[in-house]
């Protein structure tokens, strides 16, 4: 797949340029597989790909899963991708997930203030910005059918054995960071789990073949 002349933002493209998909373990390649599959699927059928990364609250993985998602297809230049995230309930998007993500080139402007706060995130100058926020995984924001539901972590994979529209279910499970909130480490292990993210859909992305 050839990539396109990009207008992203100069910085998210020297982060996706350290970006090594070499240190991903056999393992997880296989774990992978499916989701590059499914693009590959739709590319081949010149369909539309739409991927739904889902996460128990919506607050941190499946946020870092959508953004670098959306912004690798168009690294790669895939048409047609839409990325969504929600949740088996909605909270909200945590506030160190979006300043992560700004440490790593995106714009991050905030739309709505509350409890659930809204986000423009923008990877590209004339890229439409990715809304965040938390919703559940059915929520009207999301796709009702023709999608790949990605089960970004276990207990959302465990509480969901089945998800309602989705033509695939695929566990891609990462480890929570939130574990070290409130930390000396909360900054680095955020941004280590938005770059492993990164590496792997880099990966997947990688693999897709023009139809």
């Amino acid at each position: 797949m050839s990539i396109t002349k990009s207008t992203m933002f100069s910085e998210i493209e020297q982060v996706i340029k350290a970006l090594n998909p070499q240190t991903i373990s056999t393992e997880r390649k296989a774990i992978l597989q499916p989701l590059t599959e499914f693009i590959q699927s739709k590319v081949s059928n010149q369909q539309d790909i739409r991927i739904n990364f889902i996460c128990t609250h919506n607050s941190r993985r499946s946020h870092l899963s959508q953004v670098w998602a959306q912004t690798l297809a168009y690294h790669f230049n895939i048409k047609n991708v839409f990325c969504y995230s929600g949740g088996t309930e909605s909270t909200a998007l945590f506030p160190i997930v979006a300043e992560t993500l700004q440490n790593s080139g995106f714009q991050i402007k905030t739309i709505s203030k509350n409890e659930n706060s809204i986000y423009s995130i923008k990877y590209a100058y004339n890229q439409h910005p990715i809304i965040g926020f938390s919703k559940r995984l059915n929520d009207d924001f999301n796709p009702k059918s023709e999608f790949a539901a990605i089960m970004t972590c276990d207990s959302a994979n465990e509480a969901c054995p089945f998800v309602s529209g989705a033509e695939k279910r695929i566990p891609i499970t990462f480890e929570d960071p939130k574990a070290f909130d409130n930390t000396p480490q909360q900054a680095e292990k955020y941004n280590e789990r938005s770059l492993q993210i990164a590496t792997e859909l880099f990966y997947v992305f990688s693999q897709i073949k023009a139809s």
